[in-house]
């Protein structure tokens, strides 16, 4: 449901009050600028989207009927605009996810048996720390896993909209998004792992 708040910006921007524009791109500009910047590395490119973004919002604004709250609609229009400009941009090769994922023996178990994850510290610098070894080992993973991983997993966008939005099936997006979770946990193994007492 909308929020109160929202409601009365709405009611400003629908009435063309260009102060309540101004306010809704101050207000979430920041957080649409986050969003975009997760799937476009180009800073350039991360900025366009959220711009594209805001142009949709306001071309969507009379058919916003506050079923969803402001910001998760304007999150989701973000989301749509970064995937739209990697799709406009020129196709690279996909890059294999293979190399990144474990290797099994022939029985089936894993070469490398799992160690045992440290547990997540209480310290806030090294909590940073470790949210940074994350996302910069998402970032390595190759696009059409990384965007699957980044919608479910970070957006939670469930598969179906994922599909949608990827212009894939949702059996794709199951089968990379494991192999995506298989593949970062492998990278983050040597990161993570328990140091032995």
């Amino acid at each position: 449901m909308t929020h109160p708040q929202d409601e009365d910006l709405l009611l400003r921007m629908r009435s063309g009050e260009e102060a309540a524009f101004e306010e809704l791109v101050r207000t979430h500009g920041g957080r649409l600028l986050a969003v975009a910047r997760r799937y476009l590395p180009s800073e350039d490119d991360a900025r366009d989207a959220v711009q594209d973004a805001f142009l949709s919002a306001f071309k969507a604004l009379p058919a916003f009927e506050g079923q969803a709250k402001l910001s998760t609609w304007l999150h989701r229009i973000a989301v749509n605009a970064a995937l739209m400009k990697l799709r406009t941009r020129r196709r690279k090769p996909e890059q294999s996810i293979d190399d990144l994922l474990p290797g099994f023996l022939e029985d089936g178990h894993l070469e490398k048996p799992a160690s045992e994850w440290m547990p997540v510290p209480l310290d806030l610098v090294e909590r940073k720390e470790i949210a940074e070894i994350v996302r910069s080992n998402i970032a390595r993973l190759p696009d059409n896993h990384r965007h699957v991983l980044l919608l479910r997993d970070i957006e939670e966008f469930d598969t179906e909209e994922t599909a949608e939005m990827l212009e894939i099936t949702p059996n794709a997006v199951k089968t990379r998004l494991h192999r995506a979770r298989l593949a970062l946990r492998e990278l983050l193994e040597p990161h993570l792992r328990r140091s032995p007492e």
